[in-house]
């Protein structure tokens, strides 16, 4: 089960998620000295940067971002992409996996776009609220597993599956739900967060068919022996 460690980015500090009430969260420090952390003692070989400015329509961070690919791990960057030109910026600052977000995705035909420009480094996000999509106008209201089988025939070569009001909470994930999705989207990559408690979670996760995780809240208690 591969573990990714996640940044939540305003500008270039990291912040506190938690529940997704982005209007509350608080700065942690600066960006850059938390991935270095996630890499150099967590040992950690995958960072997920969710770009908050970029999500809501404001101007990216570009040179943290750049700071933080420097450190050699592998970024899956969330920074509102939805346009072929956004997916390559992206690369530009370093991306190895250019996250489209169901949130800010304006239709499936631009997902379609973006994964013929650059093929399987796309990675959709199922973004989630209490187990309901967060979706524009543009989106088919749908279920869950449905729009991850749209995200796959799109072309998308990795599914991530995140619910916000679990985000930081540790309050587990709803790993049904999670089972559900990925008989719908065979042969994608799966990622799933929001709520990870431990490694029992990884466990189950796995037991559903997830291939990583995304963690920052669970890190001292998966690599506690590291944190003393």
């Amino acid at each position: 089960m591969r573990v990714i460690g996640v940044i939540d980015l305003r500008g270039s500090h990291a912040v506190r998620a938690y529940a997704g009430q982005r209007d509350r969260y608080q700065p942690i420090g600066q960006a850059v000295d938390l991935a270095r952390l996630y890499v150099d003692r967590y040992k950690l070989t995958e960072l997920y940067v969710a770009d908050l400015d970029a999500i809501e329509g404001a101007r990216s961070a570009s040179q943290t971002m750049r700071q933080i690919a420097d450190l050699g791990a592998a970024l899956w960057l969330d920074a509102g992409i939805s346009s072929v030109d956004g997916a390559r910026r992206a690369l530009d600052l370093g991306a190895t996996h250019v996250v489209v977000g169901l949130e800010t995705l304006p239709s499936f035909d631009a997902l379609e776009a973006i994964c013929r420009s650059i093929g399987k480094r796309v990675a959709f996000s199922l973004d989630l609220r209490g187990g309901e999509p967060i979706a524009g106008p543009g989106i088919p209201q749908e279920t869950p597993e449905r729009l991850a089988a749209r995200a796959a025939d799109a072309g998308a070569g990795s599914l991530i599956v995140i619910d916000l009001a679990r985000v930081g909470t540790r309050e587990g994930l709803d790993f049904a739900l999670l089972a559900r999705v990925r008989k719908s989207a065979r042969g994608l990559t799966m990622l799933a967060g929001g709520g990870v408690r431990g490694a029992e979670d990884l466990e189950r996760l796995a037991d559903a068919g997830c291939d990583g995780a995304l963690v920052a809240t669970a890190l001292d208690t998966l690599y506690a022996s590291v944190t003393r």
